[in-house]
């Protein structure tokens, strides 16, 4: 893998008001623990969204400057969702508050109950996110070109976002649109659910939004079942459970997107294989079109508290890598390490440290520190 050129050219910091500003929904996570959702009487709170927590993740364990834009009902919830982010460290000054109706008939605050599942338990999470603040923004409720012309290294957002209603496709485009013209590196999750896309269209509508959108991406996030539903791109001749690892065929399935996309400057991929709610088998690989392939450390039988987030931390360990490191092969490293320590504490944002993600991504151990 030739080294000559960087895997991807970021703008300076020195340019620039931010290093990330992310767009996308922040909900309210409510929290059984050990418990189901069915039978629980306390939950513990936490926020959470699949486009925050990247930017979360790259101010509060690698310590770089972020933003979040979303947009909130102005009420008791809303204002919790905000403490959240302020603690995350966040700058919610692009925050969007809509007056709040009394009950919530014009618009609401998102609630996300997950539970993390255990063994031959699988993880569930019921989302209650109909008619929020952020599913009804419109592409012109944001200055676009007035944010991005502070000067921001990276922009991401992501097919959680994109589904939220009929118009959220529309604001990530402008947003997208804007950020590649001020110079900034635009990063995108795949992140297909099928249960945002179910009542709009299902696959068919996820593909029409996605590949519209793809072509303002330079960095392609997701795994291997959102490269096949978002994208259309099937990895061919793996099993499901992903146990018997195949990288040949997602080298070959990246090559495809690579080549339908030429703005694609690097695509990485997950790989997650199930054994069961709590062990997984945890990898990694990317692609740098300047640098060629790279795979990270591939961790069997990795022992998992709660893996949902886990995707996220991945893709924000990606980006610090890709901006701070300069190499495909570090990157994609610092990403799996970071996405392996965040599954191991509840929640869905990392609580790592840099020094813990630069040990593991080096070779380290579990060993207890004094």
């Amino acid at each position: 893998m030739s080294t000559s050129s960087p895997a991807l050219t970021v703008r300076p910091a020195v340019e620039c008001d931010y290093d990330v500003v992310a767009l996308g929904e922040v909900m309210l996570r409510l929290d059984p623990g050990e418990r189901r959702i069915r039978t629980a009487r306390t939950f513990s709170a936490w926020e959470g969204g699949g486009e925050y927590n990247v930017a979360r993740g790259l101010r509060r364990c690698f310590g770089l400057r972020g933003a979040v834009v979303t947009a909130l009902a102005d009420n008791e919830i809303g204002r919790l969702v905000e403490d959240f982010m302020l603690t995350g460290g966040l700058d919610t000054s692009h925050v969007r508050w809509v007056p709040y109706d009394g009950i919530g008939r014009e618009v609401r605050n998102g609630l996300n109950f997950t539970e993390r599942g255990f063994g031959v338990r699988g993880a569930v999470g019921v989302s209650d996110r109909g008619n929020t603040a952020v599913a009804q923004m419109r592409p012109d409720d944001v200055d676009w070109d007035a944010l991005f012309a502070r000067g921001v290294r990276w922009f991401h957002t992501g097919g959680i976002f994109a589904a939220l209603s009929e118009n959220a496709a529309d604001v990530a485009e402008a947003a997208m649109s804007a950020a590649r013209k001020h110079g900034t590196i635009v990063s995108y999750d795949l992140n297909y659910r099928p249960s945002l896309w179910q009542g709009i269209g299902g696959v068919e509508r996820a593909q029409d939004v996605n590949r519209r959108l793809a072509q303002y991406v330079d960095v392609m996030i997701g795994n291997e079942e959102d490269f096949t539903a978002s994208l259309g791109f099937e990895v061919e001749g793996v099993d499901e459970s992903l146990t018997d690892l195949d990288t040949g065929a997602f080298r070959s399935m990246i090559g495809r997107a690579a080549e339908a996309f030429p703005n694609f400057q690097v695509i990485a991929t997950t790989l997650r294989g199930v054994h069961t709610a709590t062990v997984n088998d945890w990898g990694a690989i990317a692609w740098s079109r300047t640098q060629g392939f790279a795979e990270a450390t591939h961790r069997p039988r990795l022992e998992i508290l709660d893996r949902v987030g886990g995707g996220d931390s991945f893709a924000s360990g990606l980006a610090y890598g890709l901006m701070e490191l300069g190499s495909i092969g570090e990157a994609v490293e610092y990403g799996a390490a970071h996405g392996a320590l965040a599954m191991t504490t509840p929640g869905d944002t990392s609580t790592a440290t840099l020094a813990e993600v630069a040990k593991l991504a080096g070779g380290g151990s579990a060993r207890v520190q004094r």
